[in-house]
């Protein structure tokens, strides 16, 4: 039986087993009041936000950056970072629409070989990160370069447009008429994440490596192949992230996901992550990506500069990941 030296009971969702939606309220009751509190004012300032429109828009937005945020949660934990996310968006993206605007591939073929794109850069992040001392933020930021590189290699620094209406569904359409289909694929793959490291001895394997590596590795955990696991699904959610990002865009465009890493790991450390790995929760990323794109909406909303919204989102993450140093030293002083 593994270890978690760094983690308490109380601390491991994995450990408690009477963790319930009452328990999730509490732990996370500061982060919700800020959400709260952030809609409260965005509203008073702009009672547009509570449109049905805006608020879809919000969830469309706020889904994009989860499909990226829920694996960056599992590399986190262990961890790891992933800045080559945005970028592997970006070639995913022109690589899909290439297929279909240039070689008439059927829509189902090209966003498979999309997918297997995303996944191979994954694969290569995983792979590194498993079998070399490299840092992952070196070896995530050479392939964040390279997968770069290669969009606009691609399609020479042009944008792919594509009027296919099927493979505009993916990301434009809705289901039933009501649902936008991206949220439809962001509720699948929450289940999916949250079976992953709530039910399956692989989760499990995340937090014990995350809290403490040697402790798992003596207990038997193949590291490598819960490091690769990470990464290479870091890499599928970033390809289906830019497959549907591209759809809604009606083209593959080189510069898409431009610091759509930051927005991830943003969501990720507002939702209680641990930074320093090991500690972390699906639901907890959920409420950080919401904290993230409300805020994006609002300021959207009250006319702030884009310029001005990558200043207000460092400030956030910095903010962020200084409660997560100061509520860990707490915890070891405790």
């Amino acid at each position: 039986m593994f270890q978690m030296s760094s983690l308490s009971k109380k601390e491991s969702p994995l450990l408690n087993a009477g963790y319930s939606v009452k328990s999730f309220i509490r732990d996370n009751m500061g982060i919700l009041i800020g959400l709260v509190v952030l809609c409260i004012v965005i509203t008073i300032i702009n009672p547009n936000f509570l449109t049905s429109n805006n608020l879809l828009n919000v969830l469309r937005q706020t889904s994009t950056n989860l499909y990226l945020a829920l694996a960056m949660t599992m590399i986190i934990i262990l961890g790891g970072i992933d800045l080559s996310v945005g970028s592997i968006m970006a070639v995913t993206g022109v690589a899909t629409t290439s297929l279909i605007a240039f070689f008439d591939a059927p829509v189902v073929v090209a966003v498979a070989v999309g997918l297997l794109v995303g996944m191979l850069f994954g694969a290569v992040n995983g792979y590194v990160a498993a079998t070399t001392v490299i840092p992952p933020f070196i070896i995530t930021l050479a392939t964040m370069n390279i997968a770069r590189g290669t969009a606009y290699v691609i399609t020479d620094g042009k944008p792919v447009r594509v009027m296919s209406d099927s493979f505009n569904f993916i990301g434009s359409g809705y289901l039933f008429g009501i649902v936008p289909m991206p949220v439809v694929y962001l509720v699948i793959l929450l289940i999916l994440c949250y079976l992953i490291m709530n039910k399956t001895k692989l989760g499990r394997y995340m937090y014990a490596v995350g809290g403490n590596a040697e402790a798992a590795k003596f207990s038997g955990i193949n590291i490598k192949k819960i490091k690769f696991f990470a990464y290479t699904f870091s890499g599928l959610m970033a390809a289906v992230a830019g497959i549907v990002l591209a759809s809604r865009m009606f083209s593959g465009q080189p510069t898409a996901g431009n610091a759509a890493e930051l927005d991830a790991i943003a969501a990720v450390v507002l939702g209680g992550t641990s930074m320093t790995g090991g500690y972390g929760r699906i639901g907890g990323t959920v409420i950080g990506a919401l904290i993230i794109g409300v805020l994006s909406n609002g300021l959207n909303l009250m006319g702030v500069s884009s310029f001005w919204q990558y200043i207000v989102k460092g400030f956030v993450i910095l903010v962020a990941v200084y409660a997560d140093v100061i509520k860990r030293r707490k915890a070891i002083e405790a």
